[in-house]
C-alpha cells in the first residue's frame, strides 16, 4: 500500500472529507488530493500533522512492513453507561471470551532524546523526563489493549469517543513490543472479566 493510499484510508476511517482534513492541517484541498494520488508527499511538518490528526504513526505511513493491518474498525461509544473501568468494560463487551491485555505505552526515544530526557530529569529532579511526560499528556484520554480471539490478535485503542480495532499481521508474544514510534508493555496479567 502506498503512502497516498494509507493517508486516504486513514482519512476516511477518521470520518473526514478532503476539505475538512485540509482545513484542519491548514493546507489546500489540492494538496490532500496530490498526496492521496501519490503525485506528491507531505513535507516533514505536514507528515507529523497528518500522523497526529489521523491517529496513525509516521512509521506506518512511510513503512510497508508494519505489524498492524491498515484496516481500522472504529465504533462510537458511550462511556456514561459504565460505573467504573469503562474503557476496559467496553473492550470486554466487544471481545467476549477473549484474552485481553492492558497495555502501558511509552515513546520510543532516539539517542538524542534519551540524553535530553536524562538531563532534564536530573535538572528538574523528575522521575521521568519530558518526552515521557509529553507522551502521557498526549495519551491521557486513550487506553490501549492487546486482544487474542479466535486465533487472531487485535491492537485496540479506546478513547472517550470511540473504540478502534486493528488486526495484527504478526502475533505479539513478547511482554514488550513496538508499533510505529511507540513502545508497549503488556501488563502482567490479562484483564479480569467480572461476569
Amino acid at each position: 500500500m502506498t503512502i497516498g493510499q494509507k493517508i486516504k484510508e486513514a482519512r476516511k476511517s477518521a470520518g473526514l472529507t478532503q476539505e475538512q482534513m485540509a482545513e484542519k492541517l491548514m493546507v489546500s484541498r489540492q494538496a490532500i488530493t496530490k498526496w492521496e494520488s501519490d503525485k506528491g508527499i507531505p513535507d516533514v511538518d505536514n507528515l507529523k500533522a497528518v500522523s497526529s490528526l489521523l491517529n496513525v504513526s509516521i512509521d506506518y505511513l512511510l513503512d510497508n512492513g508494519q505489524n498492524v493491518q491498515a484496516t481500522v474498525i472504529r465504533e462510537i461509544i458511550d462511556l456514561s453507561k459504565y460505573e467504573k473501568n469503562a474503557k476496559t468494560q467496553i473492550v470486554i463487551e466487544k471481545y467476549p471470551k477473549a484474552e485481553i491485555w492492558t497495555l502501558i505505552v511509552k515513546p520510543k526515544l532516539t539517542k538524542g532524546e534519551k540524553i535530553i530526557d536524562n538531563v532534564l530529569g536530573f535538572i528538574f529532579d523528575a522521575p521521568f523526563g519530558m518526552p515521557q511526560l509529553a507522551n502521557e499528556f498526549k495519551n491521557v484520554k486513550k487506553s490501549f489493549f492487546l486482544v487474542n480471539k479466535d486465533n487472531k490478535q487485535y491492537f485496540v485503542t479506546v478513547t472517550n469517543e470511540f473504540i478502534e480495532s486493528r488486526e495484527m499481521i504478526k502475533h505479539v508474544f513478547e511482554k514488550k513490543f513496538e508499533i510505529g514510534d511507540m513502545k508497549f508493555i503488556k501488563c502482567r496479567y490479562p484483564v479480569e472479566k467480572n461476569r
